[in-house]
């Protein structure tokens, strides 16, 4: 998405660098943590310092929605307990931290009158954090990822240590139930469009967590397979249309981050980046065909109906019967402009809360 992650550990300040930054970088995102305790994760002051700054440059504050002094007790309190493999994962960050965060942050992008934008999305309970408060009107937007929409924990108490790590996260793979409550709420519109974060490691990586699951690297795949998993799961099933699949694939991440029409959209003046999709044409997912540098697939031996077979991008054909065709330094940098229509109508509910206020009060000082 172009976004920028906050965070002490990449030198960023709330200050005049990210005026500088936006403005040059032509950034209109920016990511903020509230897990990872000790390294990624800010605190309230420093979010709500964050959601002020993207309010005044019109960018879109996303956030990572988990609980980190609460994770990081749990993480404690799973070794404490004996529990070092990859299950002690989920244990440590169960879905009413990933709720408490998402509430919490959702609060507070209202307090400050700023959209907010929750990234992954894994739990019934961050959901319907996000059901109530788009209920109300606040812009709140939530993406699910495809793994979150598919798979469940069970994975995560396999007892090969290699198959389970592979499968580590955060949030994390949820139970079985809180999958096909986010599919639901994704063909409601309750979610708006459905994310990867493709975050890949191979197995020597995740093996160094092995007898403590702290230190397994978090992170699955998903961006290859994000447009044939998101068809067999949620269009062949019949739980949304072609038009919905378009949309919450493509056209609303373009309208969120501002780039509409330029992309997202089949328009005299678009960029030409079309997938030809083949509804009647089968896919199967395999670590020895797909095109990352790792060795494994959190999607392995999984079968479907919808291949993408064509990839125009920008007019040139990059992808076409199972063969990549790109050519380096062909990609270009697109700016994303401040101000999307999330903030339409932000500064006449700023007017009319300042004219509600009755303050301050003139008063006798005698």
């Amino acid at each position: 998405m172009g976004s920028i992650f906050l965070s002490a550990l990449f030198g960023i300040s709330l200050g005049t660098p990210l005026d500088f930054i936006s403005l040059i970088l032509g950034i209109n995102s920016f990511k903020f943590f509230l897990a990872y305790k000790g390294s990624f994760m800010v605190n309230d002051e420093l979010l709500m310092e964050g959601l002020k700054k993207c309010k005044s440059l019109g960018a879109l504050a996303m956030v990572h929605a988990e609980n980190g002094d609460a994770v990081f007790e749990g993480q404690k309190r799973m070794i404490e307990l004996g529990i070092t493999g990859p299950e002690g994962h989920a244990l440590s960050r169960p879905p009413v931290l990933e709720g408490e965060a998402t509430a919490r942050a959702i609060r507070l992008a209202s307090f400050v009158n700023t959209p907010l934008y929750v990234v992954h999305v894994m739990s019934i309970n961050a959901m319907e954090e996000i059901a109530r408060a788009r209920k109300s009107g606040q812009r709140v937007v939530g993406e699910p990822v495809v793994s979150g929409l598919l798979l469940n924990d069970s994975v995560l108490w396999d007892p090969d240590f290699h198959f389970a790590a592979r499968y580590v996260m955060s949030p994390p793979i949820r139970a079985a139930g809180h999958g096909t409550a986010l599919q639901a709420a994704l063909a409601a519109g309750v979610l708006q469009l459905v994310g990867t974060d493709h975050c890949t490691f191979n197995s020597t990586q995740k093996a160094l967590g092995i007898g403590d699951f702290r230190k397994i690297p978090n992170g699955v795949n998903g961006m290859e397979e994000r447009m044939h998993l998101v068809w067999d799961t949620m269009v062949a099933s019949g739980q949304i249309s072609v038009t919905d699949y378009v949309r919450i694939t493509s056209t609303e991440c373009a309208r969120i981050f501002n780039i509409y029409p330029r992309k997202g959209a089949i328009l005299v003046g678009s960029d030409a980046d079309i997938i030809i999709l083949n509804p009647n044409s089968s896919f199967k997912i395999s670590s020895k065909s797909h095109h990352y540098r790792t060795d494994t697939n959190v999607y392995e031996g999984w079968t479907g109906k919808g291949k993408v077979e064509t990839t125009i991008a920008g007019g040139r054909v990059v992808w076409e019967n199972d063969e990549l065709k790109v050519i380096p330094g062909a990609g270009k940098y697109i700016e994303m402009p401040p101000f999307s229509y999330l903030f339409d109508g932000i500064d006449k509910a700023d007017a009319k809360y300042l004219s509600s206020l009755r303050a301050p009060v003139k008063r006798s000082t005698t």
